[in-house]
């Protein structure tokens, strides 16, 4: 089968690390395939080009009869993916995406084990001859009334306050234009860890009703990983049709230190304060105003009411 590729692509990931990476691509993509390239220009233009692309796509289908085959690629960070996701979802997810990581943290290629390297990501998805089903995770949140799909992750609590710290971080910037980028992230870490504090919230899950006083983070995620590269979640797998839910209670700061420690070598789910499940449904309540991140999106404070569920993606790689 021969394919033409739709490259959707965010030169301003990264602090323009993705352009040096579609750069690369689009050299070899010359030599090699036909294509159509589409940037993204401003926040929000990636779902007006996925409307434009939608009626030259279709899904894939082992006989498939047609010549040629659009197939969508995107090049770009992690949050360049949640907005082509979120433009297919819910009636186009049967469309399959790839993906070139470009961004400053990667997760979603860690967590389903797609090279990090645009160059070497580039011959998987040339290589590639049908999709993997991906699981992703779907929300809606009753006091915003907004909803959508997640590649990666969703947390309410210090992992929303880091990324908040770190994208308002002059840091980042500098960071990423030597591939640094997860440092930014350390530094917030560092800073947030006596800034975040406890917060109540309820949970409704596997059919158990949790309530916490003093929640410190809750992270709902469809891999292990979150910030960059750090495993909050190791049981979790991206092609299991689960997700899985962290939630860490907040302690005395000389102990939270003792459970970066245990993060680091994947027993922080054996300590008291970390509440640990896995679930295909779950509701989250959150009475305080607190920082959400969805896919590194941040939400300003606000209370949260979400709904959490699955749903199968189609990711070519």
């Amino acid at each position: 089968m021969n394919f033409h590729y739709h490259f959707i692509i965010n030169e301003h990931a990264a602090s323009g690390r993705a352009k040096v990476a579609a750069k690369s691509v689009l050299e070899d993509a010359k030599k090699t395939v036909t294509y159509t390239t589409h940037y993204s220009e401003y926040p929000g233009h990636v779902y007006t080009l996925i409307q434009e692309l939608l009626p030259q796509l279709h899904a894939f289908s082992p006989e498939e009869t047609e010549e040629i085959f659009p197939l969508l690629v995107v090049i770009g960070g992690d949050g360049t993916l949640h907005e082509v996701m979120n433009a297919l979802y819910p009636d186009h997810l049967d469309i399959p995406v790839a993906y070139i990581p470009s961004g400053s943290g990667n997760d979603f290629s860690r967590g389903i084990h797609l090279d990090r390297s645009p160059l070497k990501a580039w011959e998987q998805v040339k290589k590639c001859q049908q999709p993997q089903d991906v699981n992703l995770i779907t929300y809606e949140e009753a006091i915003s009334q907004r909803h959508g799909v997640l590649v990666n992750n969703l947390g309410v609590g210090l992992d929303a306050s880091i990324v908040h710290a770190t994208n308002d971080s002059a840091s980042k910037s500098a960071l990423n234009k030597y591939h640094m980028g997860s440092f930014a992230y350390i530094f917030s870490i560092l800073k947030q860890l006596f800034l975040q504090k406890g917060f109540p919230i309820r949970v409704e899950v596997n059919g158990e009703i949790l309530n916490l006083n003093k929640a410190f983070l809750c992270t709902t995620t469809n891999h292990p990983y979150f910030g960059g590269g750090v495993n909050i979640a190791p049981k979790a797998n991206a092609f299991s049709r689960n997700f899985d839910v962290v939630m860490i209670e907040r302690f005395w700061l000389i102990k939270i230190f003792y459970l970066i420690i245990l993060l680091v070598n994947k027993k922080h789910l054996e300590n008291k304060n970390v509440h640990y499940y896995q679930a295909t449904k779950m509701r989250l309540v959150s009475t305080t105003p607190q920082y959400a991140q969805l896919d590194g999106e941040v939400w300003e404070k606000q209370p949260y009411d979400f709904n959490f569920a699955t749903i199968t993606g189609k990711i070519w790689f």
